[in-house]
């Protein structure tokens, strides 16, 4: 299913300069037996079952892989002991993170990837095996700009009454998005990218986010390109998904096509996301739905995490394992016997993770 992001990783190194190529190449930790360290973040709400059911399946596999484990507490400032994992092993896979509404600390999931310059998040929106889906099959890839625009965090009270937020956009962040996208699509064979804005009304910020787009896109001649405003993406997405090859759209843009997307092939317990950086890449839920309503009730469905750990595997050039793993995954879905209740199954979240550790162990 995704192995049009198989080559995700060799994407990113195209995308960097040659000093944060070599940076990058340099962030891998292994144990003494030779296994590759990841850090593990549970997470709010599902992200503990879902990350533990995701553990469970890696190991059932066989990949060479040791995690460290870090439970955080809501509120509380992040541990060194995390930060220093992070910079370490330059690899994570991560559950939700809840942040508050309206009041509270700002959100950690955003700190992260300021700290760690979490350029480019990558959701492939891919519909599953007899999953029924009002439009049929869809094969959407977002490539989302991750650092700037609305999610700048920058906000200030003028006087009583009146806030300010700012939104920041620049030539050098498009630019690395719309290569990033342009290079993924060449790599995967897709041929078309729409690029997502609202420079009609925001002229300077979308507006320059669509010249860099378009500067970049010269580059690619064999690759189709057009431009979509935001309004009429999303109705579009709607009416006629199939229209969408890969999309690249500025932070906020990202977050609400891919949330429309999760909602046509399935829900957020069904799609998966990458984030990369030059020296650290995240691995976690694409939609990053918390599921606080359903935590601890044994229910959440985690085939999004466990598609993001394919990708994962994959970045660590652990293909073989990558591929055993969702062809387990889809195994348990093609036989239409194992469903979890957000798609209207009985099942639990250990019931439907046994059934992807028997798939994956059948002839071993």
């Amino acid at each position: 299913m995704l192995r049009s992001t198989n080559l995700v990783s060799r994407v990113v190194s195209r995308c960097q300069a040659p000093a944060a190529q070599n940076q990058r190449r340099q962030v891998h930790a292994y144990t003494s037996v030779g296994k590759r360290v990841v850090t593990l973040i549970p997470g709010d709400g599902i992200g503990p079952e879902i990350t533990a059911s995701v553990v469970g399946i890696i190991q059932a596999s066989g990949a060479p892989v040791e995690f460290e484990r870090f439970d955080l507490n809501p509120g509380a400032a992040f541990p060194e002991a995390l930060l220093m994992s992070i910079a370490r092993n330059g690899v994570v896979l991560k559950g939700p993170l809840h942040t508050q509404h309206s009041e509270g600390p700002r959100s950690r999931n955003l700190a992260l990837r300021k700290m760690f310059d979490q350029q480019v998040e990558v959701i492939p929106c891919k519909t599953l095996p007899n999953v029924p889906t009002r439009h049929g099959a869809l094969d959407v890839v977002i490539i989302r700009e991750n650092m700037e625009g609305e999610y700048s965090g920058l906000e200030q009270e003028i006087v009583p009454g009146v806030v300010q937020s700012l939104k920041i956009t620049t030539d050098r962040q498009s630019e690395h998005t719309a290569r990033f996208a342009f290079e993924f699509a060449k790599t995967n064979g897709r041929k078309k990218i729409t690029a997502i804005h609202k420079a009609n009304i925001m002229k300077m910020t979308d507006g320059l986010f669509l010249d860099s787009v378009r500067k970049v896109a010269k580059n690619y001649p064999d690759i189709a390109y057009q431009e979509m405003i935001i309004d009429n993406t999303s109705m579009q997405l709607v009416q006629k998904p199939s229209q969408f090859d890969v999309m690249v759209t500025p932070n906020l843009y990202g977050n609400i096509v891919t949330n429309i997307a999760t909602g046509l092939i399935g829900g957020p317990g069904v799609v998966p996301g990458a984030n990369f950086g030059p020296r650290v890449a995240f691995f976690e839920p694409g939609a990053r739905h918390t599921g606080l309503d359903i935590a601890g009730k044994g229910v959440a469905n985690p085939t999004a995490l466990i598609l993001s750990s394919c990708m994962m595997l994959r970045h660590l050039d652990m293909k073989q394992h990558a591929d055993e793993i969702e062809k387990a995954l889809l195994g348990v879905y093609q036989e239409a016997r194992i469903r979890t209740r957000d798609l209207k199954g009985p099942n639990t979240t250990a019931q439907f993770t046994d059934a992807v550790i028997n798939k994956l162990t059948e002839g071993k």
